[in-house]
């Protein structure tokens, strides 16, 4: 008898320590894990907030972005106190925000910081002196091309692209000169989602005559446009490399056909294409230990 009441104890203690070792891995009530993929897609919802204030609507109420957001008022509530705690956006009266003093501090940053901007120093001015036209520079950015730097000239287009502009990769000698040198499986992917606007701006019907048209361009070593995004405004475009002849952006200039008058369009084009090559050189020799690469297009 005293045999087998020590061998249940012995069973009880052991089966005791089994459960005290599963209740030990299971997480508490109020802590249940979250799917990586649900935590990101949540910070693209409140990061998209900011996609919200534009020129035409840069006040929003608090009931106006739960609406947009379409998600619970609880949820809503957060993102707003989080954006608004940051500093990325603020508050201007009762329950109304617009974009927060943070994004300034976060431009001087990246002006202070941001390898490609620091190369285009200096660049676009020798270009305005060279050319008597507007300077861009400009980065690929996802699926857009991103406008990093300007310097204008005298009689400049009133709607140069100017920093902080996105446009798409079709229109524009910037934005065309970026699209000839992606990678060939990037630019077929490219093609079979926007294949009417492709042909809108006459680089093919076909991706054989839009693989051919970007194979000029590369072989020009530059891009030049009229008309494409702005009526009467025409541009030169050459690209902006990394060590490893990957495509990071471009460089040109822009100008108003009936306002400039006769331009040295060959002038133009040798100078971009000279400052293109300066801007990787100068990336080339100053960003030690780090291969810039594309940003990612989407």
């Amino acid at each position: 008898m005293a045999i087998r009441s020590m061998a249940k104890r012995r069973k009880r203690t052991a089966e005791h320590r089994v459960a005290n070792s599963r209740s030990a891995q299971k997480p508490p009530a109020n802590q249940v894990e979250r799917n990586p993929k649900d935590t990101a897609s949540s910070l693209n919802k409140m990061l998209g907030i900011l996609d919200l204030f534009t020129r035409t609507t840069p006040i929003w109420s608090t009931n106006d972005l739960i609406r947009e957001l379409g998600t619970s008022r609880s949820t809503a509530y957060r993102y707003i106190k989080a954006l608004n705690s940051s500093g990325l956006i603020s508050a201007v009266g009762n329950g109304f925000y617009v974009i927060g003093p943070r994004v300034v501090e976060l431009d001087l940053q990246i002006r202070n910081c941001d390898p490609l901007h620091l190369a285009g120093k200096g660049i676009l001015e020798q270009l305005v002196e060279a050319t008597g036209l507007s300077a861009l520079q400009c980065m690929l950015f996802r699926n857009s091309v991103l406008c990093i730097r300007e310097h204008r000239a005298p009689l400049s287009p009133e709607n140069l692209f100017s920093r902080g502009q996105r446009r798409p990769l079709f229109r524009g000698a910037m934005s065309k000169v970026i699209l000839a040198h992606l990678p060939n499986h990037r630019l077929r992917s490219i093609y079979l989602r926007n294949a009417q606007d492709v042909a809108a701006v006459n680089l093919g019907r076909s991706w054989d005559e839009f693989r051919d048209a970007l194979a000029k361009i590369r072989k020009d070593g530059h891009v030049i446009s009229h008309g494409e995004f702005y009526p009467g405004v025409s541009g030169v475009g050459a690209p902006v490399f990394n060590n490893d002849r990957m495509i990071l952006g471009s460089v040109g200039v822009a100008w108003q056909d009936d306002e400039v008058g006769d331009v040295d369009v060959s002038r133009a084009i040798m100078a971009a294409k000279r400052a293109g090559r300066e801007i990787s050189q100068r990336l080339a020799s100053s960003v030690t230990g780090m291969e810039l690469p594309p940003r990612a297009v989407g």
